[in-house]
């Protein structure tokens, strides 16, 4: 993998990277739940639900369990779906766009055919410094990074 990893903009962060499979099987992990449970949470945490309903105003939903046992259950809903290409989703809306009282994040996540595979890009853009702070402070390069090469692993083991 080659990997950029940035800030951009006040409140985002952003991590790029090629990867070694086609855009469709990166796609594939993003909106199957059965392969999101595989790869999602950056080991020795695990994803343990996932409900997807692919459409803007769908269910996006997973419950991440941490090494001790305890569950973290996330609801958003997806703002933009380009099959193939391009996933936005927020934690600020839950499904049917109701505001949820919880914003955290929003994130963009892009898919481009790239000629050792795919370029694959994730913009988290978060409300106010604190909260891109927090993310930062919680591993966000390291995190989404370690789920991006289980993604990677999960679907070679299936090609």
């Amino acid at each position: 993998m080659t990997e950029v990893a940035q800030e951009v903009g006040k409140f985002d962060l952003v991590l790029e990277r090629i990867v070694d499979i086609p855009p469709a099987l990166v796609w594939a992990a993003w909106t199957t739940p059965a392969h999101l449970l595989e790869w999602f949470t950056p080991a020795p945490w695990k994803t343990v639900d996932c409900e997807i309903d692919l459409r803007p105003g769908g269910i996006f939903r997973t419950v991440m369990r941490s090494p001790e046992g305890v569950d973290h259950n996330n609801v958003g809903c997806y703002l933009e779906v380009i099959p193939g290409q391009r996933l936005v989703f927020t934690d600020a809306l839950g499904p049917g766009f109701r505001p949820t009282g919880n914003s955290f994040m929003t994130a963009i996540v892009t898919f481009e055919a790239h000629e050792t595979g795919t370029k694959y890009k994730a913009v988290v853009l978060h409300k106010n410094a604190e909260d891109m702070q927090k993310h930062m402070e919680m591993g966000f390069h390291q995190g989404w990074g370690a789920a991006l090469e289980q993604l990677v692993d999960h679907m070679k083991k299936l090609n």
